[in-house]
């Protein structure tokens, strides 16, 4: 059995936005860590951009967070981007079944978000 990644989150910023970059399990409890990267940067009226591909696992409090991001980037005025899973992987099909990559922001590589 393959061992998984602790959960971890990398913060960087990079071309006008934060770049967050979170590792392993997105879950019920790791969530609240994402939550607690995500929402002052958005609160702000900043620029963020969530990097899902180093993911292993993301479930409905994983997803709970992503549309929570989201509906605060609307709010404030600011604005939030994802970057999906590599095609094939779990967190992209878990991505593409629950319907977010059609409301929310998402690209395949940071690169293609590009400022407005």
């Amino acid at each position: 059995m393959e061992a998984v990644e602790p959960f971890a989150i990398e913060v960087a910023e990079h071309d006008g936005r934060v770049e967050i970059t979170p590792r392993g399990e997105l879950d019920m409890a790791s969530a609240p860590e994402l939550e607690q990267a995500l929402m002052p940067r958005l609160e702000g009226g900043g620029w963020v951009l969530l990097d899902l591909r180093t993911l292993d696992f993301i479930d409905s409090s994983g997803l709970r967070v992503i549309v929570g991001a989201h509906r605060t980037a609307e709010d404030r005025g600011g604005r939030f981007t994802c970057v999906r899973g590599a095609e094939g992987t779990t967190v992209h099909r878990i991505v593409e079944i629950a319907g977010i990559d059609g409301v929310i922001e998402m690209v395949d590589d940071p690169a293609e978000a590009t400022a407005r």
